[in-house]
């Protein structure tokens, strides 16, 4: 038997569940949230993150929707929309000072907080992990999915939305595609106060986005919160498994900096410009964090045409569906563009069926089904874009490539 009313579940507390989430609020829809992370502390959201541009289509549409503009509009800044592009000597090839985009930047955790802000603390669950998903078929044709968290018990739902990322629970029940290597590896690291700290770091890199490409790598730079920049960078690598093959693995971020910078096959033969930038985010990454480990990881991605057979009672959105590189900024876009348009699928099946789960379903179903068909040709458009950046970026003269996509809107240093 269903139950009187709809039972809805996300799993997943990133941008894309807690968006759904606070669409589904603001009209008065229960749902329950399962993140897997411990609530984060003030203390914790406050720390530098990555950086996330908002678009008008998607993003700011459903942030807008929300009714959070306004206070969208006070948390962005850390990060100008300004971009410089340098080889790997660490010349200036390319700059602006924003003045070519209109997608504001707000970091990871102040929009984590904003959206967690606006949500009943009783409807969002932490720190419960969802070890699998089954669902079942009644004799009156109504679909149940059962979630198994393990010690914490087993919970039964009408809808269960799989925002849980990369490596998604939800998305078993639907497909058995995994996500496959994409051939890169990415080491974060953080420089607090730089401006204050290291001066000509801070001239170098700029207020916004900052790409030094080459030899088919590349050191990133973006501005945040506490003054910091985010350094990031990236290996084009055949071996999926390099930071243990590597000996980089469970190394602090100092330990791991000599491999780095000696190594021909990863930035020994950059210039000393962007040498120092690494050597130094290195230094202030384990100044930050005593005895913890570089922050390494392989990337992986889901097909660029990735798509399923419609099931009832459950569907993903954000990265569970369509994982891509990050070489577009569509990730968090795409995602909370998804969260918008199933809102809508939602409430109006919930204005139709009422608090009936069972004519709630039959009236979601072919929105949903519709809505994934949608989602899949978006995510095609914009998982080739990201694929067909990424070659840009990563190949042998990726700086002077990268450039000749921002000299259609802006003038190249001189």
């Amino acid at each position: 038997m269903s139950s009187p009313s709809p039972r809805i579940a996300i799993i997943g507390g990133g941008p894309a569940g807690l968006t759904t989430a606070l669409l589904l609020h603001k009209r008065s829809i229960p749902f329950t949230i399962f993140e897997l992370r411990q609530k984060p502390t003030d203390e914790e959201l406050a720390k530098p993150s990555g950086m996330l541009d908002l678009h008008d289509e998607s993003g700011l549409a459903a942030i807008k929707e929300c009714g959070l503009f306004n206070d969208f509009l006070k948390l962005i800044g850390e990060c100008s929309e300004a971009q410089r592009v340098a080889d790997k000597d660490g010349n200036i090839l390319y700059r602006d000072e924003g003045e070519n985009s209109s997608r504001p930047e707000i970091s990871r955790h102040a929009l984590t907080k904003l959206l967690v802000s606006h949500l009943p603390a009783a409807q969002i669950t932490w720190g419960r992990k969802l070890l699998a998903a089954t669902s079942s078929t009644t004799a009156s044709g109504h679909t149940e999915t059962e979630l198994d968290f393990g010690a914490n018990g087993k919970e039964t739902f009408d809808l269960v939305i799989g925002a849980d990322g990369a490596w998604s629970s939800v998305r078993n029940l639907l497909t058995g595609v995994k996500p496959h290597y994409e051939g890169r590896q990415n080491i974060t690291l953080t420089i607090r106060e730089v401006t204050k700290k290291y001066p000509h770091l801070a001239e170098l890199v700029g207020t916004g986005s900052f790409s030094a490409l080459g030899n088919r790598h590349g050191v990133m730079s973006q501005r945040g919160p506490q003054d910091s920049a985010r350094i990031y960078m990236f290996f084009t690598m055949v071996d999926e498994h390099f930071a243990a093959t590597a000996g980089l693995a469970n190394q602090t971020a100092v330990a791991a900096r000599e491999r780095v910078l000696s190594d021909p096959a990863l930035i020994g033969t950059w210039g000393p410009v962007i040498k120092e930038l690494v050597t130094v985010a290195c230094e202030e990454e384990t100044t930050d964090n005593p005895g913890g480990v570089v922050d390494i990881r392989a990337l992986y991605v889901l097909p660029v045409d990735h798509s399923w057979e419609h099931r009832a009672g459950a569907t993903v959105i954000g990265d569970a569906a369509h994982l891509m590189g990050p070489w577009a900024g569509e990730g968090v876009n795409l995602a909370m563009w998804d969260s918008l348009l199933l809102a809508h699928a939602i409430i109006k099946a919930h204005e139709t069926a009422g608090q009936d789960a069972a004519a709630f379903q039959r009236a979601l179903d072919p929105l949903v089904e519709a809505f994934e068909v949608d989602m899949a040709a978006r995510s095609k458009e914009k998982a080739e874009e990201s694929k067909k950046n990424g070659e840009t970026m990563f190949g042998e003269d990726g700086a002077t490539a990268f450039v000749k996509f921002f000299d259609i809107f802006g003038t190249p240093a001189e």
